[in-house]
C-alpha cells in the first residue's frame, strides 16, 4: 500500500525518523495501529453508553440542563 501525505506533514515524518533512528514505514504503522485502538475503545464506551440509555439505567438529559450543571460545577470549582 502506498500512502502519500502534504509536503509538510512528510518533512516532519522525515524528520521524526531521523530523530528516532527508526524507518518512517514502523513510525506510520505505529500511529494507525495506535488511532484504530483508541478507534475501538471509543466505539466500545459509545456502544455501551447507548446501551445504558437504551435500558433505562441512565436518563439522558438535554443540552440546556448539561450546560447548566457543567456551569454550577464551574462557578463552584473557581470559588474554592
Amino acid at each position: 500500500m502506498e500512502v502519500s501525505f502534504p509536503p509538510d506533514l512528510q518533512a516532519r515524518l522525515d524528520q521524526l525518523s531521523r530523530d528516532t533512528g527508526r524507518p518512517s514505514g514502523e513510525i506510520v504503522a505505529d500511529a494507525v495501529t495506535g488511532y484504530f485502538d483508541e478507534l475501538a475503545q471509543t466505539r466500545a464506551m459509545l456502544d455501551g453508553r447507548y446501551d445504558e440509555v437504551a435500558s433505562g439505567r441512565v436518563a439522558p438529559i438535554d443540552g440546556e440542563e448539561a450546560f447548566r450543571r457543567l456551569l454550577a460545577q464551574t462557578t463552584a470549582d473557581r470559588a474554592r
